[in-house]
């Protein structure tokens, strides 16, 4: 089974470990790849709708991994109890629910070795409640999948906060550090959105006028980190 450059980033960044929760695991993708590639021995797939678990459950079975993979049925992480996996992964949700998701179940995060997270809308809300909270990021990847990027965050629960500049949540300041090879062409197009939004913004209001300070604000403080 062939999964995505997306999916198959994420499940790089998972190291061998005996049980992996995939949360909102949609067609159960990840969960049978790690299985097939050895990186886990056993999985929990879970997923709060009926259908997509249905789904999983009929691709695992067909891949003769159902006494390896357990379906479950529930909202965010209350399927799982501390513990139970080392490893978590959200993937494919919005910032903000991807947070409340933690906040819900906090101590099962806390049991986790490290959780995968891959926020498909408002990942700076995301990094913001991360370093807010004083999560320790062990590891960010970024990838390029049919014309959109997608960033990845390996988070351990950790109680060290940290003082960092608002453009590092909009752009990871790991990924700067390491030198990503994508990473300056994904500010270009950060940079390029601003600019189309800049393009749109015609009125003459003092709320205009302040987004439009806003954006040129942003837009040279992403040019600073190219």
């Amino acid at each position: 089974m062939d999964i995505s450059i997306r999916l198959k980033t994420i499940a790089s960044m998972i190291e061998y470990c005996t049980c992996c929760a995939d949360i909102g695991t949609d067609h159960g993708y990840i969960p049978i790849y790690l299985i097939k590639n050895g990186v886990c021995k056993r999985a929990i797939a879970s997923d709060i709708n009926k259908g997509p678990i249905e789904k999983a459950i009929k691709n695992i079975g067909r891949e003769g991994l159902s006494s390896y993979v357990e379906c479950r049925i529930g909202g965010g992480m209350t399927t799982l109890k501390p513990g139970e996996a080392e490893v978590g992964v959200i993937a494919g949700m919005g910032g903000n629910l991807i947070k409340d998701i933690i906040e819900e179940s906090m101590e099962v995060f806390k049991a986790l070795d490290y959780i995968i997270l891959q926020p498909v809308q408002n990942p700076e809300v995301l990094r913001e409640y991360i370093y807010s909270k004083g999560y320790e990021i062990l590891e960010e990847e970024l990838c390029f999948e049919e014309g959109k990027y997608y960033e990845i965050i390996k988070v351990r629960y950790g109680n060290n906060i940290e003082e960092i500049d608002s453009i590092f949540y909009e752009v990871s300041n790991y990924l700067l550090q390491k030198k990503h090879p994508l990473v300056e062409d994904f500010i270009i197009s950060k940079i390029n959105k601003c600019h189309k939004i800049l393009n749109f913004i015609t009125e003459d209001t003092e709320g205009a006028k302040e987004r439009r300070i806003q954006l040129n604000h942003k837009i040279n403080k992403l040019r600073e980190l190219i």
